[in-house]
């Protein structure tokens, strides 16, 4: 046992505490295929009680990793070297929702629906909104920067929040931001701090601005031949002044694996689909939808299909969102990246794809985020192990044709320790360094998430 266990006994109370390996177990992993047990796990409750746990840990030199609900894909919340798991479950309180200056006050533990319940009887909503929003937490979207489909229209956490309170690996408490939605006071922590993976400081309270939903909100279903004419769809889409609410993209694997496990029938030939929405009063909806309609509906267009309900258009997004299970379901080990390239690189981004597929024998289902260029890259692997020598050079191949069509390695993900080795093929020497250096001003004895998100130097 640790020499730390006994002192850290007196620190943290019995009921927020865990040192039995079996209970440590169920804290040991998140949605990547990356499991390590953690030699303790504390249940943060109040401020107070983290910002005396980080001075505990700098004393001890003791690792400490920042935890949600574990539905990252990266590994990012993984005790990769040991040491104590925080986990925010349990600061899950909505403080403070200001309907009249929009703008909601949430501890990291509240879980995304939750809030989106909440602020909905004020017909107010936060854009951010991942798949898992249903388990998944605000402050593991704002760790990883997690959008989701409405980041088209309404962008990412980093445009949605306001101000935060975190403490920082010294163990000196923050306040960054401002309440308001203009403030040039300063630099920008706030979006530093978002998407920083818990390596720089422990979010413990966000403001975060929330919007009004508009009146109504239509869909439609777009059918073509092949992914060249739903690419050129989405350009043409994007280059128009309605925006869309949201726009996803599904590929031909994505197809046939969606008529596996549902009763949903495709229209014969389809080789992609787009779904694409459009929020706005709702007398205005059916000339909005006509709008995108026309647009879509270039050469290779099978067919488009409205929505003809609510519950109809609940359907389909379910489907859609129960594409990553089903595939978990196919293959439990598979691998989800999130890379991102200009939607006028999309068609040579799939291609690539398909042949990095046959290249390495691996079969790969895209899907995703069409209108922004984020694309979910799903490696249909038989390995556990990021470390087995035929998926690294598979992914290898993946991240080169990414960077090589001016993309980036991570839309929403974030970086953690699965895609940590391939940051420096995106980020030059210079870059890196300086971060490195925010990371020691932060963080100077490294316990934050060691290991995640920047290279490991060579020393």
């Amino acid at each position: 046992m640790e020499k730390w266990i006994d002192p850290l006994k007196k620190l943290i109370s019995p009921d927020n505490l865990l040192i039995e390996k079996s209970s440590c177990w169920a804290y040991s992993y998140d949605n990547s295929n990356i499991r390590v047990v953690p030699d303790a796990v504390v249940f943060g409750d109040s401020q107070e009680q983290i910002q005396s746990l980080v001075k505990f840990c700098n004393d001890f030199h003791i690792p400490l990793t920042t935890r949600g609900r574990g539905t990252g894909t990266t590994g990012g919340s993984v005790p990769t070297e040991g040491g104590i798991v925080l986990s925010l479950e349990k600061m899950d309180k909505i403080l403070e929702i200001d309907f009249k200056n929009r703008l909601a006050c949430v501890q990291p533990g509240v879980i995304n629906q939750a809030l989106q319940d909440a602020i909905a009887e004020y017909n107010l909503f936060w854009p951010p909104d991942p798949s898992s929003s249903n388990y998944c937490t605000i402050g593991g979207n704002l760790a990883n920067n997690s959008a989701g489909p409405r980041a088209i229209k309404y962008g990412t956490p980093r445009e949605n929040t306001l101000a935060l309170s975190a403490i920082a690996g010294s163990g000196e408490l923050l306040k960054t931001g401002a309440t308001t939605t203009k403030s040039v006071v300063g630099l920008d922590l706030t979006r530093l701090l978002i998407g920083s993976e818990g390596t720089l400081a422990i979010i413990t309270e966000a403001t975060l601005k929330i919007l009004p939903k508009n009146e109504a909100i239509g869909m439609l279903q777009a059918f073509y031949a092949d992914i060249d004419s739903a690419v050129m769809a989405v350009i043409n889409i994007m280059g128009q002044s309605v925006v869309p609410y949201t726009l996803e993209f599904i590929d031909d694997t994505s197809i046939q694996l969606i008529q596996s496990f549902s009763n949903i029938r495709f229209p014969e030939k389809t080789r992609s689909m787009l779904i694409i929405e459009v929020d706005g009063q709702k007398k205005h909806i059916a000339d909005l939808l006509s709008i995108l309609e026309k647009t879509a509906d270039n050469a290779g267009c099978i067919k488009i299909k409205k929505a003809s309900s609510a519950e109809k258009m609940q359907e389909i997004w379910k489907t859609r969102k129960a594409l990553s299970p089903a595939l978990k379901k196919v293959a439990p080990k598979k691998i989800n990246e999130d890379v991102v390239v200009p939607i006028t690189n999309l068609t040579k981004l799939i291609s690539g794809l398909k042949n990095i597929s046959q290249k390495h024998a691996i079969n790969i289902v895209n899907f995703g985020h069409a209108g922004n260029g984020n694309i979910h890259v799903n490696l249909l692997t038989s390995t556990s192990s990021y470390e087995d020598r035929d998926l690294q050079k598979c992914l290898l191949d993946v991240f080169d044709l990414v960077l090589k069509l001016n993309g980036t390695l991570s839309g929403e993900h974030g970086v953690g320790v699965v895609k940590r080795d391939y940051i420096e093929k995106e980020l030059d020497s210079n870059t890196l360094k300086i971060m490195r250096s925010i990371k020691e001003k932060f963080d100077p004895n490294n316990i934050l998430n060691p290991g995640k998100a920047l290279p490991l130097e060579i020393r």
